[in-house]
């Protein structure tokens, strides 16, 4: 792939290493801070967050795969790769949320003590951290049509969800005192219903990629209007796109003069390809079908 396209994953597979570090920090943060502050769902959440940290882990290994070069065994690249970490990333978060569940009602049936005022003021500092990083991930990932990017920060967006479900939980243990010990068990136990939703969505998104679902209307509307303004394309009859990782695959077919030469066909196809090619549209290659536009008699 040409034009710079093949390096935009590599260019992308940065954002997770970001992602990596500062979940490696919070996991450090929230899992000292609840075992000190007796809450379990803020261990809870740090646990989550090193899943986070596996998860975003994968989301760069897809990337940096998607990024190789097409060659003889894979002539279309090894853009699907970045669908597949995707999977991955959902399954993970359905995982996690399966841990935290069962950890939680482990919780709710064993007495302990209240948590202390100070996990508060951890669970404060890591919603905004999470939330601002969900934000980035995933404009970045709607920015570049990223399925992985988008399950990334579906994770980091459950982790903040989960964490303010937390700081609710135990701060209606705080207030109500002797008998409302598991309200933060509980919190995370509802939690674990965000982080469910979140992957089956996110599963959603890159099952629509392995398919080879249609992008969006707009996208296609973009595509003809930049084949019908190369000179000599007469009509736009077909036009079928495929999504490989961040990039597009195009299948063409473009009417022309039906007295056309072959060479003069050939010639006109080959510029349809290039503009393509050069738009801002991420398009890896095209495959343009040359067709007679029917001339209307006098």
């Amino acid at each position: 792939m040409t034009n710079g396209t093949r390096s935009f994953s590599g260019e992308l597979s940065a954002v997770p290493l970001v992602a990596v570090a500062v979940n490696a920090a919070l996991a450090c943060v929230k899992v000292i801070a609840g075992f000190f502050g007796n809450s379990y769902a803020l261990i809870a959440d740090g646990i989550e967050s090193t899943a986070d940290i596996v998860t975003s882990l994968v989301v760069w290994g897809g990337l940096r795969v998607a990024d190789s070069p097409a060659d003889e065994r894979h002539p279309y690249g090894y853009g699907k790769a970045e669908a597949l970490a995707g999977i991955v990333a959902s399954l993970a978060l359905l995982a996690a949320a399966a841990v935290i569940a069962y950890q939680s009602i482990r919780e709710i049936l064993t007495p302990h003590h209240l948590p202390h005022w100070s996990t508060l003021v951890v669970l404060i500092l890591v919603v905004v951290t999470k939330e601002t990083l969900a934000r980035w991930v995933g404009g970045i990932g709607e920015k570049s049509a990223s399925t992985s990017l988008r399950a990334d920060a579906w994770h980091h967006r459950a982790d903040a969800l989960t964490s303010v479900a937390t700081f609710i939980g135990i701060t209606i243990g705080l207030i109500g005192g002797p008998g409302y010990e598991p309200a933060d068990d509980w919190a995370a136990l509802v939690a674990c219903g965000f982080i469910v939703w979140s992957g089956v969505c996110l599963m959603g998104l890159a099952v629509r990629d392995l398919l080879d679902v249609a992008p969006a209307k707009e996208f296609e509307n973009r595509v003809r209007e930049l084949a019908i303004g190369v000179p000599g394309v007469l009509a736009v009859e077909k036009c079928r796109i495929r999504k490989s990782g961040t990039l597009y695959f195009v299948e063409l077919h473009v009417e022309v003069n039906g007295r056309s030469t072959v060479q003069e066909g050939h010639d006109i196809g080959g510029r349809v390809r290039s503009e393509l090619r050069k738009s801002p549209l991420r398009i890896a290659d095209a495959f343009i079908h040359i067709e007679p536009h029917e001339v209307l008699a006098d």
